[in-house]
């Protein structure tokens, strides 16, 4: 049975648990569980990640822990009763576990390194913490580390700053919120700002000396030497090295290094250098023999120094290699450290053996005793500490130190009967009164024990020996007394024997007959000379000698004979116990000497500090003593020696010793009579104020007053002890009378002087200290009294003294702080004072921050749950008294500009937030009893009315992001929760006075532009914290922005008819609420839009203002980043929502109004659609695809449904940015045209908007026709520029603006040279298809055509689409996806390329025009893409495929014409016809005549350097027709089975052979052009082609051409073939050829392919697939989006039999064999599916072709093959007429046609319609009957005319369904060809000027360029060039429209208002 648990409730998962049982709950290892119920070994419960899942799981899975129960029951709570540090740990890491990984996956590896290290530590810490076997120390130190690691963890992850209070976390709710700012503002400065530390230590480590030639033993001496004041500052570190140049005691490394400690932060500069000098230990002489001499001398050898600045750059570990220097005479060496500093370089040079020093140097930062713990290992082995020279900064009391630091300086020798100088040593020795020597007192350094004697170091022949070394002598005091130094000086021989000879010493007492030390300074002793074996044991035959020239005696003959040698020493004695000073003894000594006493009080101020704290316990005893001897005559002079002590301590240097007086006033003290004698004094003085005119001295016993009263209230009790507590009365009295006199002289005013008022601040300043001692003797209430009447007594007056007054509020402060004022019962006393001040500095605006510390002070005794009487009561006071003056402080501090200094800054946001903080804490602390007198204390509604907007103002301010670092969530939680309970009173009195006939828009209008910001704020939006967090908050707050929502709806529901005032400024900011993802809010405030709409249409009859600001707001907050699907479908769902509302359409559809609140909804949601769209693609980091579609969608939608003309020109501005930044160029222009069409030439002035300034209409347009200009010409679509350049051109001229006009002729000029000059890339196009309903709105389940980028092939265009969508699944078809595909959970691409078909043929057709200008309008203005596919119907034959091969083609109408604003634009109709088998032959072969009549036209003009390119094309068709190839469309199409089953195909089987004999009669002109330009090498290949082209013509029944091939050069009817001005060809081939823009797939499969790295873009050639596969792919689309890599298809090595089958799937149209430049001249319905590269042009003139189904001729054309019709002759009119053809059938389509199309009225062809013209004068028949059914059946391989009928030929026919008939010209005869005459006529023909523009005689749709881009059509031609871009035409010639699809209207442009 389940029974409840007791104890069980709390417990952490050790084994992960999958909960396979039923019920089973599962768990992963390291959950935390909360147990309910328990049962045979098993546990019901959840875990607390995830609450509201319960389940069972084992008992021994789990691993219990103690924790207490609140609420016991269902909403039990279960508190882990663990250390809180350990909580904080557990929690802390769980979310850096999470946000870790995070790391990993953004790729950010040195945070998630360093993380790692730093949560294994607190794991490691946690264990320890866990373990419990800590001391209280360590375990403090443990938890100071783990929360050092969290805080910087939390701050490294952007995680909240988080309040501690001695390491453990601290409730907010538990502490006031003064205290939490103070805790929140220290733990973020301490973040912030490192504290600077203000001692530090050097670390020093000897390594090594590396010398070349070393052999003796050195001494290694550091020290710190300052080079500003020429003298060291430290002791020194000795250290012997061995003769190896290491350290002496390799066993004991703490011997090696030393740590120079109390540096202070001055001493880090860099003329503080660390000297090293180095003294060798050997011969006197380094060079000498080794045998020379046995003694041993102390030698100078070396000196390094550094900066040590250096080492303040970076604290480096690694060796420093110091270079070593020796001086170049001996006799500097003392000074060779100040050489080598100033860089003397003449006085020294490096050392002969080139010495290095490595030492290793690091500064550490920090008092000692953080060091000692932060580097223990250091201080375990016991380095030796190296002091300062001298006392520290701060003397420490119980420091205990007797240190006599002697300097050997120098020596004056004489020689001593020598002919050479002396080698003199000195030695040293301490020596006591017994005359014996003191052992072990001598210390040469740290780092080496003292020893008990001295030899100084020798220097060579010199008798002025300088020394300069520096010794310390740590002699105990009780050996001081008598003791003496002798210093005995010997010369050293450099003889064999090496003897030291005893020549004179020196000696010194260290203590004077009266007790003082040898004072410090120089002190010149004398030498007494002696002989060797003089014994100077005996003491006492020197000691009464002169030891000092200074001291000597007058009738001492002796001693003046030895004067002429000297000895120098510098002593300073550094001790804690000894002093030197005479009046320091006689005052200790007052009792000896009673007469001098007054003299000695009177010294006392003369005496150094130091002096006097070393004996302050003394002195004081010897001042008590005094006063209690005499008081009457001394007391005066004792209470002034008595302040002059007190204000002695407080220097900073003796402050330290404060402790010592306060031990001595606790423990030592025993004046019991002398409090009597201090008030007297005191109050004399004090007395005395006002009239004294020197302040000086009272001023310095006002300062003392602490100690003072300390001393007066010491001696009372004392008193009391001993008497039992007489004359209290007589002592309070005193006391009263001491303050009354205090209070008098503070009232005072100062008048002119500000002597008194500093008198009065100096009291003030001192007066706080003095409660606690009051305390001590007096009630609390009677010392409050006491305070508040002497604070009361200040001079009430504010302008007297700034500095008094700062004080006065200083003194305030302190009283606050005191002991005092946290007693409730003084502090109500304290409390109206304290106010009063602050009032009236919170008034004048002074004093801020002192004001700020005072107010926080006060309310951090108030505790957030004290709900007693006293804290009521306070408040009140606090209330009434501050309220308004703190409200008019934020407004004032945060309104005013910030102060620029970074320090000043931070002063300023601790003032306003310490004022934040107590206004929070008042606020927190008012009841509703508080807030009910608060609003009641308004006499007037106007009062109350600038209260709640002064109040609602300052909440706004509150709730600002600055207002608090952004890790300070804490703080800003509580702040909201005190705000929003603070809005909840108060809404209460806007609702009970400022309604109805009251209301007041402002006031109301504040309410909810408050309660909008509160809810959108960011540290309130839970979703984007973490679940732990969220809880947290959750548990601890709610969710305000709920309750906040709750108090809108119901106070916009009390409004009524007042609510139309708030329509439409609400609207915006109520839709920004509904944005947030939070259901509740959600449901709350979307009825409010449903009521607006509502006021809305009752006021005005619709909702215009509702809808349009609905709009722009949803617009600008979306792209913000706010909203989600869900709130689309909370606008228009039927999910019934909170409460009693249902959903915003339902409620709508309720209504009256219904069809326009409908139609509202309808088009927001549509909207949102986009507007989310838009901003999930702008997250995106790179400018794609997705971006630009998605911003023109949207773009669409505001002109067309929303018609909101500001927000599309918005948006054409981000579409064009984008464009720029993708360097779209040409779609850039596009776009900005769409605002430039908006604009007029006027000169209306429009406002500034967006990057424009304010300027006229005109300005603005000109401004963007250079813009677009600029855009074209980057992205060489120079044609539309020069027609922009025309129309501002027009506009200059009209102006007479004649610089501009020229600037911009010349500017037109440069275009057209680009466009004769410059190569251009054709592009290729891409249908894409995208599927499925993952897709963002704008694409999903549609299809679109994309202009690829430059080089951009089909894989490359595939990949680039599947890296924008990386999600997507790629078809590997091109059929149309079913439904399923659509609805698909899922995204998929479809990807084929298509092939461009041109709206208009005019320019392509037209003879002469150079490729460079063609190119553009082949690729240009393209609206429709057609793509083929073939497939074979019926049964298939295997000898003869070609039989059953149908195409069917697909055409796809674009909405746009492409380029346009877009890359891409979507396919608005798709049209699919099939073409039979034979319609498909006509079209290969008519696409392979027309690329052998332009090679062999090339050939002719000389175009071409390279003969290859023909000889491949003659070859592959003569080729492949002996081997078979048009034989088998005789085979197919010639037979009579398929004359009688096709009766209606009849023309085209006619057709056909026309077209297999025109290329016949191609080939033999083609092989005579051939031959005579064919190189001698490739003549037998020539002679092959001509054989094998007689077989083929006899195979096609031909024998002879009459007379149509001639040798000479062909005849062109226009004369000489016009070619392109510019002589340059457009792109040149590798080997010199010209590149050809399109090839044939008849091409022979030579080497010599047209080179695929030719600019030109055009596809590389193909090879001939074999006929044999073509049966393996008719079923395949060649367009699959799989293909083969470029390389296969290009090689021209595999044969043409195997590349089809591998080849023909990968091809993109532009790749395939027949070109588009080709077009085929079938009808124009009837739609080919296979994609060609080009398609052939007929040369024919058919009168019932409309001029874009004329073929085009990439080349000019210099003959024409119209075979079968009669020579042209010309007319009267210039026109060409030819002979009537034979009657075609009416009917000639496919049965798949289904549009009719005219019959052709039997008319000759016009050769000036014809792309080609005839080059034969004499007519031929073709007609004969014989020639089908006499036809040989041809065999032979694919390679010939049809070759690529595998893949299909992509012919530009015209896309119209409806032919318009063209009047035929009249026949004049047939006349005898070409003669002279008629030539003339044609000529002028040709050169007429084109019409305008090239789609002014299309029959087409009107291509919707550009408004600006279109120009009127002209009833003449004008008399300038043709231009080359089409205008854009919105009607049609001839009063024909196309029917379908038909034109699209354009919206006119429309006039922007302002923009």
């Amino acid at each position: 049975m389940w029974i409840p648990t007791e104890h069980e409730k709390y417990g952490v998962v050790i084994a992960s648990f999958r909960g396979t049982v039923p019920y089973g709950l599962s768990l992963e290892i390291g959950d935390t569980v909360q147990i309910l119920e328990k049962c045979d070994g098993w546990y019901r419960g959840f875990a607390l990640k995830n609450p509201n899942i319960k389940g069972i799981f084992p008992s021994s899975y789990v691993h219990l822990k103690n924790a207490c129960v609140k609420n016991k029951g269902q909403f039990e709570m279960v508190i882990p009763t663990e250390d809180s540090v350990i909580t904080e740990m557990t929690s802390t890491l769980r979310d850096w576990g999470t946000m870790w990984k995070q790391l990993y996956v953004r790729n950010e590896g040195d945070l998630f390194h360093r993380l790692w290290h730093i949560m294994n530590e607190i794991l490691d810490l946690r264990r320890q913490v866990l373990v419990g076997h800590l001391t209280h120390d360590r375990m403090k130190d443990v938890k100071r580390h783990i929360t050092a690691r969290l805080d910087w963890g939390n701050e490294q992850l952007g995680l909240d700053l988080v309040p501690r209070k001695e390491y453990a976390m601290v409730d907010p709710e538990d502490i006031s919120i003064t205290e939490l700012y103070r805790l929140m503002e220290h733990r973020h400065r301490k973040k912030d700002t490192p504290v600077q530390a203000s001692s530090h230590h050097l670390f020093v480590q000897m390594k090594s000396l590396m010398c070349s030639n070393l052999g003796e033993e050195l001494e290694v001496i550091f020290s710190l030497f300052d080079s500003k004041e020429n003298r060291p500052i430290s002791e020194r570190f000795f250290l012997r090295l061995n003769r190896n140049g290491l350290p002496k005691a390799p066993d004991k490394p703490e011997r090696h290094c030393s740590l120079f400690v109390d540096l202070g932060s001055s001493e880090l500069r860099k003329d503080i250098y660390i000297t090293v000098h180095i003294i060798r230990i050997g011969r006197m002489g380094a060079g000498e023999k080794k045998n020379a001499c046995s003694v041993q001398y102390r030698r100078p050898f070396g000196c390094a120094v550094l900066s040590i600045a250096d080492l303040l750059t970076g604290e480096t570990k690694d060796d420093l290699i110091l270079k070593v220097y020796m001086c170049n005479t001996e006799s500097e060496w003392y000074q060779i450290h100040e050489n080598i500093i100033k860089k003397l370089n003449a006085r020294y040079n490096l050392t002969g053996s080139n010495a290095g020093l490595a030492v290793s140097l690091q500064l550490l930062h920090g008092d000692i005793e953080q060091i000692r713990r932060e580097y223990s290992s250091v201080f375990s082995h016991g380095v030796s500490i190296t002091r300062k020279l001298g006392f520290s900064n701060i003397i420490m009391p119980g420091e205990m130190r007797n240190d006599l630091y002697i300097t050997i300086e120098r020596g004056e020798f004489e020689k001593g009967g020598k002919s050479v100088a002396r080698n003199v040593e000195v030695t040293m020795f301490i020596v006591e009164s017994s005359g014996q020597t003191l052992k072990d007192f001598i210390s040469f350094g740290s780092g080496e024990p003292p020893a008990s004697e001295y030899h100084s170091f020798v220097l060579y022949h010199n008798n002025s020996p300088r020394w300069s070394e520096l010794l310390k002598l740590p002699i105990p005091v009780d050996k001081f007394r008598g003791a003496h130094i002798r210093f005995e000086f010997r010369h050293c021989s450099t003889k064999e024997k090496g003897e030291k000879k005893l020549f004179g010493f020196s000696f010194v007492p260290l203590m004077q007959e009266d007790g003082r030390t040898l004072p410090d300074g120089t002190h010149e002793l004398i030498v007494h000379k002696c002989e060797e074996n003089t014994n100077l044991q005996d003491t006492t035959r020197y000691l009464k000698l002169p030891f000092s020239k200074g001291i000597l005696l007058g009738n001492n003959n002796q001693a003046m004979k030895a004067t002429k040698e000297s000895f120098w020493i510098t002593s300073f004695l550094c001790s804690t116990k000894l002093t030197q000073n005479g009046d320091m003894l006689d005052l200790l000594k007052w009792r000896t000497h009673p007469d001098k006493i007054t003299g000695c009080l009177s010294k006392l101020k003369e005496i150094d500090g130091s002096e006097i704290v070393k004996f302050l316990q003394d002195t004081l005893d010897t001042l008590f003593g005094i006063l209690d001897e005499n008081s009457q005559k001394y007391g005066s002079k004792v209470f002034d020696s008595l302040v002059h002590i007190i204000n002695l301590l407080q220097d900073s240097k003796f402050h330290h010793f404060k402790p010592v007086m306060d031990t001595y006033i606790e423990s030592h003290f025993a004046g019991a009579l002398a409090y009597r004698d201090l008030i007297k004094v005191l109050k004399w003085y004090v007395d005395r104020i006002t009239e004294a005119e020197r302040q000086e001295h009272i001023q310095e016993v006002l300062k003392a007053q602490e100690y003072i009263f300390k001393y007066i209230v010491q001696s009372r009790r004392l008193f009391s002890l001993a008497t039992g507590g007489q004359n209290e009365e007589e002592f309070r009295c005193c006391i009263q009378e001491l303050l009354m006199s205090v209070r008098f002289f503070l009232s005072q005013e100062s008048k002119g002087s500000g002597a008194l008022s500093q008198s009065q601040a100096v009291f003030l300043s001192s007066f706080p200290a003095v409660y606690s001692e009051l305390l001590k003797l007096f009630d609390v209430r009677e010392v409050a009294n006491l305070v508040q009447d002497t604070l009361g007594s200040l001079p009430t007056i504010v302008h007297v003294d700034d500095a008094l007054q700062a004080v006065k509020l200083q003194c305030i402060g302190k009283t606050v702080e005191s002991q005092l004022y946290t007693n409730p019962d003084s502090r109500y006393i304290l409390l109206p004072v304290v106010l009063h001040h602050l009032h009236m500095h919170l008034q004048e605006q002074k004093d801020l921050i002192m004001c700020a510390r005072i107010l926080s002070n006060v309310f951090c005794l108030i505790k957030k749950n004290s709900s007693e009487k006293s804290v009521l009561e306070e408040i009140d006071v606090i209330v009434a008294s501050l309220l308004d003056i703190l409200l008019r402080t934020i407004l004032e501090i945060t309104s005013r500009p910030q102060p620029s200094g970074s320090t000043m800054r931070l002063q300023f946001q601790d003032v306003t937030g310490e004022f934040v903080a107590c206004l929070l804490s008042l606020l927190r602390q008012m009841t509703d009893r508080h807030y009910q007198q608060l609003l009641d204390s308004f006499n007037t509604k106007e009062e109350l009315r600038d209260f709640l907007l002064q109040i609602f103002t300052v909440f706004r301010i509150l709730i600002r992001p600055e207002m608090f670092p952004k890790d300070w969530t804490v703080m800003r939680l509580v702040a909201n929760n005190v705000i929003i309970t603070t809005v909840l009173y108060l809404s209460d009195a806007l609702r009970k006075n400022f309604l109805n006939e009251n209301f007041d828009y402002k006031i109301w209008d504040s309410y909810f532009y408050l309660a909008v910001i509160f809810i959108n704020q960011l540290c309130l939006q839970l979703e984007m914290f973490t679940p732990s967090k969220k809880k947290k908050v959750l548990e601890k707050y709610g969710d305000m922005r709920v309750t906040m929502g709750c108090e809108i709806f119901s106070m916009w529901q009390n409004l009524g008819e007042h609510k139309l005032h708030f329509i439409p400024a609400l609207i915006g900011p109520f839709l920004e609420v509904t944005l947030i993802p939070q259901p509740d809010l959600r449901n709350v405030m979307i009825p409010i839009f449903h009521d607006m709409m509502d006021w809305e249409q009752r006021r005005s009859g619709n909702f215009k203002q509702v809808e349009a600001k609905l709009i722009d707001k949803l617009d600008s907050l979306m792209s913000e980043g706010k909203g989600d699907e869900t709130y689309r479908e909370l606008f228009n769902s039927i999910i019934p929502l909170f409460g009693p509302y249902p959903s915003l359409l339902k409620k709508i559809e309720r209504e009256t109004w219904r069809e326009s609140g409908v139609s509202l909804i309808a088009t927001v949601t549509r909207l949102m659609e986009r507007l989310l769209d838009y901003r999930d693609c702008m997250k995106m980091g790179e400018v794609d695809g997705k971006k630009i579609g998605c911003t023109v969608s949207l773009l669409n939608f505001y002109k067309t449904e929303l018609n909101k003309e500001e927000m599309y020109i918005r948006y054409i501005h981000k579409l064009y940015d984008l464009h720029v930044k993708a360097q779209n160029f040409t779609e850039a222009a596009y776009t900005l045209l769409l605002y430039d069409e908006l604009l007029e030439w006027s000169d209306r002035p429009l406002r500034e908007f967006l990057t424009y300034p304010m300027q006229t209409e005109w300005q603005r347009k000109e401004h963007l026709h250079l813009a677009i200009i600029q855009n074209f010409d980057r992205g060489k679509c120079w044609e539309n520029g020069i027609i922009l350049c025309r129309k501002i051109a027009e506009q200059y001229e009209s102006y007479y603006d004649y610089r501009n006009l020229s600037k911009m002729r010349m500017m037109e000029a440069s275009l057209y040279d680009k466009i004769m000059d410059q190569q251009r890339l054709e592009p290729e196009f891409f249908r894409v298809g995208f599927y499925g309903k993952k897709f963002p709105f704008f694409l999903r389940n549609k299809e679109f055509v994309c202009r690829g980028h430059d080089y951009e092939r089909l894989e490359a265009f595939q990949q680039r689409m599947l890296n924008e969508f990386p999600h997507a699944i790629a078809m590997q078809h091109a059929n149309q996806p079913d439904e399923t595909i659509f609805q698909a959970e899922a995204q998929y691409l479809q990807i084929y390329a298509v092939t461009p078909i041109p709206e208009s043929q005019e320019v392509l057709q037209r003879e002469g025009v150079p490729d460079n200008i063609k190119s553009f309008y082949k690729v240009n203005h393209i609206w429709k893409f057609r793509y083929d596919r073939p497939f074979h119907k019926g049964t298939k034959d295997k000898e003869n495929e070609f039989k059953s091969l149908w195409v069917e083609r697909t055409s796809l109408y674009l909405v746009q014409s492409l380029p346009g604003i877009s890359r891409w634009f979507e396919v608005e109709k798709r049209e699919v016809v099939e073409m039979s088998p034979l319609e498909n032959a006509i079209e290969v072969l008519e696409n392979k005549n027309q690329q052998l009549k332009t090679l062999i036209s090339q050939c002719q003009t000389r175009q071409m350097q390279n003969i290859n390119p023909l000889t491949m094309c003659l070859n592959g068709v003569i080729d492949a027709a002996v081997n078979g190839g048009v034989s088998r469309y005789q085979e197919a199409f010639f037979v009579k089975e398929y004359i009688l089953s096709h009766p209606e195909d009849g023309e085209k089987i006619a057709r056909l052979r026309e077209l297999m004999l025109e290329q016949a009669q191609i080939l033999e002109f083609g092989l005579a052009v051939h031959e005579k330009f064919v190189p001698q090498d490739m003549r037998p290949l020539h002679k092959k082609l001509v054989d094998q082209f007689f077989v083929m013509k006899s195979s096609l029944g031909i024998q002879e051409f009459s007379a149509c091939i001639q040798a000479s050069p062909v005849h062109f009817p226009n004369g000489s073939p016009r070619v392109c001005r510019n002589s340059a060809p457009a792109s040149m081939s590798p080997d010199g050829t010209r590149v050809i823009p399109r090839r044939s797939p008849l091409s022979y499969p030579a080497v010599n392919r047209y080179s695929s790295s030719s600019l030109s873009s055009q596809a590389s050639a193909e090879p001939s697939p074999s006929t044999s596969s073509l049966s393996s792919t008719h079923s395949a689309s060649p367009n699959v989006t799989s293909s083969a890599p470029s390389s296969a298809r290009a090689s021209p090595l595999l044969s043409d039999k195997h590349k089809h089958s591998r080849e023909n799937s990968c091809l993109s149209p532009r790749e395939r064999p027949c070109s588009a430049i080709y077009p085929t001249p079938v009808e124009p319905s009837q739609r080919l599916l296979f994609n060609h590269i080009g398609d052939g042009a007929l040369p024919r003139s058919d009168p019932n072709l409309s001029a874009p189904e004329k073929a085009v001729n990439p080349t000019p054309s210099s003959w024409s093959l119209d075979s079968g019709k009669e020579a042209k002759n010309m007319a009267d009119g210039g026109k060409l007429i030819s002979p009537p053809v034979p009657p075609r059938p009416t009917q000639t389509a496919s049965p798949a046609r289904h549009t009719a199309s005219v019959s052709p009225s039997p008319a000759g062809r016009s050769p000036l319609k014809g792309s080609v013209q005839s080059f034969t004068p004499s007519p031929v028949e073709y007609h004969s009957p014989g020639l089908i059914s006499n036809s040989p059946v041809l065999s032979g391989s694919y390679s010939s005319g049809i070759s690529s009928l595998s893949r299909c030929s992509t012919s530009e026919t015209s896309g119209f369904e409806n032919q318009v008939n063209e009047p035929s010209a009249a026949p004049l005869g047939s006349g005898p060809g070409y003669g002279g005459g008629s030539e003339e006529p044609v000529r002028k023909e040709s050169k007429t000027p084109p019409p305008y523009s090239v789609y002014e005689r299309t029959l087409r749709r009107p291509v919707p360029l550009p408004h600006s881009l279109s120009i009127p059509v002209t009833a003449e031609p004008p008399a300038l060039p043709p231009k080359p871009l089409a205008a854009r035409s919105g009607h049609l010639e001839n009063g024909t429209r196309r029917t379908d699809p038909g034109p699209r209207p354009r919206p006119l442009p429309r006039k922007v208002s302002q923009l």
